[in-house]
């Protein structure tokens, strides 16, 4: 079942990205964070008692919980921007396997805090990561002559790997200490305001509107708050049910999904490397799920 959770987080985060990419052309990358952050917020305040209540934040248990979830939003808000900062000034190509590698890293985490990790899920693990790599570096940018993008990309380096890192931690800190200590959904609720807060200051400092777009730019930053929190509490639920490596590789593979919903929708081009790339994650989803 915790499986099966980390595929519908894929999935379902891999459908409030797509959806992303039209937002944030119409009305940036900032402001479309600030708004899915606060769907997200008030979607879970009206949804949260049918979900559990709120668990840890209000059964006695002082402010270790509130403590935990504050940390947990912290990381989420800054390994958020860091990674559209990253995309901003980067070449895709190039940030976007860069920041998708961050499951290698909660799985080091995992392993040095002595998570055992069966042979053929660290295959599966494997497998599974170099798929994604491949199919999020995959996609080609011929628009662009060399010299400009071998200069994008090396000014988002820094700011993919910060974020991979960043991710990294988030997802072993919810799977290890967050979730026990507040809740499943109760996190993501913790999550949402403490990012909505953070996201809120960085959008007044840097003079950006905040009032919400009037046309279809509403509609579509209200489904991506609505599909990244649901993402978020079935990658929680997942990790209360499988270990936390193995639901933080699964829900990476929202990258494939993008791309897939793309050549679909968008009727792009899938390379011959993207197409390897797929295959290569299936087999690593065959293996981790043995």
């Amino acid at each position: 079942m915790g499986i099966m959770l980390g595929l519908l987080t894929a999935l379902t985060w891999g459908g409030a990205d797509f959806i992303a990419r039209f937002a944030t052309h119409r009305i940036g990358a900032l402001r479309s964070m600030l708004y899915m952050q606060l769907t997200g917020f008030l979607l879970l305040c009206f949804l949260l008692p049918a979900l559990g209540g709120w668990g840890h934040l209000a059964d006695g248990s002082g402010w270790q919980p509130w403590a935990w979830g504050f940390l947990a939003g912290s990381f989420n808000a800054m390994s958020g921007l860091l990674l559209y900062r990253a995309f901003e000034i980067g070449k895709m190509a190039v940030v976007a396997p860069l920041s998708a590698s961050y499951p290698a890293l909660t799985l080091l985490l995992s392993w040095m805090t002595g998570e055992r990790v069966s042979t053929v899920r660290i295959v599966g693990i494997l497998c599974t990561l170099a798929g994604v790599v491949v199919v999020a570096g995959g996609e080609k940018t011929p628009d662009e002559n060399a010299a400009e993008a071998v200069q994008r990309s090396g000014r988002g380096i820094g700011w993919a790997v910060f974020a991979a890192v960043g991710f990294a931690v988030l997802f072993w800190l919810l799977g290890t200490r967050v979730i026990p200590s507040v809740g499943a959904i109760q996190t993501v609720w913790m999550i949402r305001l403490t990012s909505a807060l953070l996201t809120a200051a960085v959008v007044l400092i840097s003079k950006q509107p905040m009032q919400l777009p009037h046309d279809e730019v509403r509609w579509m930053v209200l489904s991506m708050g609505a599909f990244d929190t649901g993402a978020f509490v079935l990658s929680n639920l997942g990790m209360k049910m499988e270990q936390v490596a193995v639901v933080t590789v699964l829900s990476s593979l929202y990258g494939a999904v993008t791309v897939g919903f793309a050549a679909i929708f968008l009727k792009e081009r899938v390379s011959r490397w993207q197409w390897i790339g797929i295959v290569t994650i299936f087999v690593g989803i065959f293996l981790i799920s043995r």
